[in-house]
């Protein structure tokens, strides 16, 4: 058994239901999950006894581990590269692909615990990634030993791309793959790895890349896998005025009526992006319960559009965040993508047509925060995740009040100057009742070992495509 006591924190915010916050306030974990949440004041003298480990809290806010429901963590290898740094979606991808035609299974793994060390280090204890593309012997299984040897609770995605330029696809045919093996691998890789109990450290989920890399059939029989195996379902959509374009040109259809025709709607189903989503898609997403991630700096990088974020939470359309691929980003800092989120959606509204009779309240510092969290933890389907109370995952981010981008801040809020001032990273984060970060520093892996190794595979990489 394991325990951990967080003594006497400045600021909880729980984000239950009421979004309560605690001053001075104590969290006792045992085994990965919370076992109290005891109020101020609270005599904790026999808890220090059982605790194996007490942090001092007195200086720190603490919310939930937050929540990423969307990234392409290999991309990381590829970030800031020349040749695609002010590209639109298409051909920033077609630049990039026969860079990716390169990866190798080492590149997966250490691109994978880099990009999930900085989330981790931002706060963000749960993360999904989408993986799309497997040359050279490459598999998800590359991805799910990164996440079990750095410590972070993982979605693996199984993506995938069957359909090739000489088929009228995006990508070149060298890097698609059979359909019947997309399959077959799927159904191989959520049989060995997807865990259905509370608390589960991993779990799977089907994904064919978007519509213009993959077949209507491949949609539709990933669909039927999915649901046979009672797994989640996520893909691309809405992205751009191209994808947009796409969809109209070969399936004669809106993407919303795309993916309504091929089942790919419903409560077990999030997709990514989707900032050019109709009036249509809006109330199908709703009606449903289809869930989006919200990816506010790739959308902007790459120039794609501005999510309609209000609209779509009046509605009732489940959100959460992603940071998306890191060389569409080029950051894997879950925080600052909620504080973008926030401030993207007050200027967005503005420029929306025909005015708007919102300003700065039409997001606020909580409401991003929730977004962060519990909507996070709705798009990816886990009730166990995203609060801080009894019996949810021991999953934890605390950060300080007391440093310099906080100083005169903290003494008014705490928890809105997360948002509102510079994004630090967490001085603790801690994954299932394991401290993964301890006072600014990952405590799972060698950091400036990875950072060489990385450095080293970016630079193969790129030289093998003879981008270097």
């Amino acid at each position: 058994m394991t325990t951990l006591l967080i003594k006497d924190a400045r600021c909880i915010a729980t984000q239950d239901d009421a979004r309560t916050e605690l001053k001075d306030a104590s969290i006792f974990i045992r085994d990965g999950f919370i076992e109290q949440v005891l109020p101020a004041g609270s005599d904790t003298r026999a808890l220090q006894d059982q605790a194996d480990e007490v942090i001092d809290a007195r200086k720190h806010v603490v919310i939930p581990g937050l929540v990423n429901t969307h990234h392409h963590m290999v991309q990381c290898l590829t970030r800031a590269i020349p040749g695609v740094q002010n590209a639109e979606l298409f051909s920033w991808l077609k630049g990039l692909y026969p860079i990716w035609a390169g990866l190798t299974p080492e590149m997966v793994k250490v691109s994978n615990q880099v990009a999930m060390g900085e989330l981790l280090l931002s706060g963000c204890t749960t993360s999904s990634d989408h993986l799309y593309i497997y040359p050279n012997g490459v598999r998800l299984d590359d991805s799910i030993e990164a996440a079990q040897t750095i410590g972070m609770r993982f979605t693996a995605t199984r993506g995938s791309m069957s359909v090739g330029e000489s088929q009228g696809g995006l990508p070149p045919d060298r890097v698609v793959e059979k359909e019947d093996f997309i399959l077959q691998e799927t159904r191989r890789l959520i049989e060995t790895w997807h865990d259905t109990k509370p608390g589960a450290m991993l779990q799977v989920a089907v994904a064919p890349c978007s519509p213009f890399t993959v077949s209507q059939d491949l949609m539709r029989e990933s669909a039927k896998l999915a649901r046979a195996y009672g797994v989640r379902l996520h893909t691309h959509l809405a992205e751009n005025d191209h994808d947009i374009a796409y969809t109209r040109e070969h399936f004669n259809c809106t993407p919303a009526e795309y993916v309504e025709d091929l089942g790919w709607v419903g409560e077990d189903v999030w997709h990514a992006h989707c900032v050019k989503l109709d009036e249509h898609g809006s109330y199908l997403f709703a009606k449903t319960g289809t869930g989006i991630a919200h990816c506010p700096c790739s959308n902007m990088r790459l120039a794609s559009g501005i999510l309609p974020l209000r609209k779509l939470l009046n509605l009732g359309v489940p959100v959460g965040l992603g940071v998306d691929g890191s060389a569409s980003n080029d950051a894997g800092h879950l925080l600052n993508e909620a504080r973008q989120a926030m401030l993207l959606a007050r200027v967005g509204k503005a420029l929306e047509p025909f005015g708007c009779d919102t300003g700065p309240a039409e997001m606020t510092p909580r409401d991003a925060l929730w977004l962060a969290t519990r909507g996070g933890a709705r798009v990816l389907g886990r009730s166990d995740i995203g609060q801080i109370a009894p019996g949810k995952c021991a999953d934890l981010a605390l950060y300080r009040t007391d440093t310099l981008s906080m100083a005169g801040a903290a003494v008014h809020d705490p928890v809105g100057a997360l948002m509102l001032c510079s994004s630090d990273n967490a001085d603790y984060t801690v994954v299932n009742g394991r401290m993964v970060v301890r006072k600014g520093e990952l405590t799972t892996v060698d950091t400036g070992a990875l950072i060489e190794r990385q450095n080293a595979l970016a630079w193969q990489l790129a030289q093998q495509a003879g981008t270097r």
